[in-house]
């Protein structure tokens, strides 16, 4: 079996059904809320397109994320907004809130086109911007909007939608994880996520990373739940 740090160390289904601005898009719908209340917008719009769909990285100032995934929800869009419901004291009282688990950050499903359509739509959303992934090409500095492959928006959802409360996603970088062997996990609440197997915080888990971005890292997964895959 996997081991991590203390033994020597078909994909998951590609994100409700390759949801979005294709063809085969399912009826507008919401996903219900499931432990971590991430949401993801689906909408119908058949678009014939001469490129490629990708999941894209979406950043917003000032909190308004979630206005942002609104509008492109209601306007024929595919969106993923992860969220967490947290409980606070307002005036006295209990309530609870629902709050973005990556603040500013929110993900788009389509071709660079059709999400260039509401990036660069100044008039609704001028607080709306691609996040770019930045690289050199040569001497030339070079920076493209950051593309996150399917298998890893599949598996963020997994773990943001888990009803375990010890999971960590930071846009910081845990270099413990990096070194990690590749695995799928293929059982218990995070089966289907694919990720690097390490131990952090005293317990064997596995962390996804979005170079540049974030890394979002299981609860506990004990070594039976975890099978090795290949580097690729």
């Amino acid at each position: 079996m996997i081991a991590s740090d203390d033994m020597r160390n078909p994909k998951a289904a590609t994100v409700a059904a390759r949801i979005g601005l294709t063809s085969n898009a399912f009826p507008e719908v919401k996903v219900p809320n499931q432990g971590g209340n991430s949401q993801i917008g689906v909408s119908t719009k058949n678009v014939l397109s001469r490129t490629a769909s990708h999941w894209y990285a979406l950043r917003t100032t000032y909190g308004r994320e979630k206005k942002a995934y609104e509008y492109i929800v209601k306007n024929n869009g595919t969106a993923f907004y992860p969220t967490i419901s947290t409980v606070k004291i307002v005036n006295g009282k209990r309530k609870t809130v629902e709050e973005s688990r990556l603040p500013n950050i929110f993900f788009a499903y389509g071709t660079e086109e059709e999400i260039k359509s509401f990036v660069y739509d100044n008039v609704n959303l001028p607080f709306l911007r691609f996040y770019y992934a930045h690289h050199r090409e040569g001497t030339v500095a070079v920076k493209k909007p950051l593309i996150v492959p399917d298998c890893q928006m599949e598996s963020l959802r997994i773990i943001c939608a888990s009803e375990t409360e010890d999971v960590i996603i930071t846009s910081e970088s845990i270099e413990k994880f990096r070194s990690g062997q590749l695995v799928r996990v293929i059982g218990g609440s995070f089966a289907g996520v694919e990720g690097r197997v390490a131990r952090y915080c005293g317990q064997q888990r596995v962390a996804v990373i979005v170079n540049g971005l974030l890394t979002a890292v299981t609860a506990y997964v004990p070594s039976g739940y975890l099978e090795r895959m290949g580097e690729m």
